[in-house]
């Protein structure tokens, strides 16, 4: 039951059991709707944090923001950083400095869904008919964003990402 509810996760990246992102409890889901009122502040430092990363990474070559579409209503609650093949270093090794710098980076869109459990098992060569999802997969990366994240913390962590070798 623990790794149902916890999306099937086994430690920090492995997926050995199906799971369920059904976790909300009514208690979570009454803080949910008290929080509406501040969604305006939180959608705004989302959007701030996005533009300041945005400005941190363009000299890099190696990596680059997922966009945003401007004309579109967005929360900006994701900021989506993708490594290029020939950047430095690959995805993990990034991912591996942010975190021994407390940096909370999570890989995205991994594993994919071919390589959870059960589809492994019931379909191992997926990877080979999903060639676009395993590029996907293995080269981008979710940095942190929100109202608690510190001013000028998007700084810092495109120096960390270019510490790594990212260029």
């Amino acid at each position: 039951m623990r790794l149902m509810r916890n999306f099937g996760f086994s430690g920090f990246d492995n997926v050995i059991h199906p799971g369920t992102n059904a976790k909300l409890t009514e208690v979570c889901a009454a803080m949910g709707l008290v929080n509406l009122d501040g969604i305006d502040d939180v959608i705004a430092a989302n959007r701030r944090s996005y533009q300041a990363y945005s400005a941190a990474f363009a000299g890099l070559h190696s990596l680059s923001l997922v966009a945003y579409d401007e004309a579109e209503r967005n929360n900006f609650q994701y900021v989506i950083l993708e490594v290029a093949p020939n950047c430095g270093a690959t995805r993990d090794e990034i991912v591996a400095a942010l975190h021994m710098q407390n940096v909370l980076a999570r890989k995205y869109f991994w594993p994919g869904c071919h390589r959870m459990k059960p589809f492994r098992e019931l379909f191992p060569h997926a990877g080979l008919v999903l060639p676009n999802t395993e590029i996907v997969a293995n080269r981008v990366l979710v940095l942190p964003t929100g109202p608690a994240l510190p001013q000028g913390a998007e700084e810092t962590i495109a120096q960390i990402c270019c510490a790594a070798g990212a260029k």
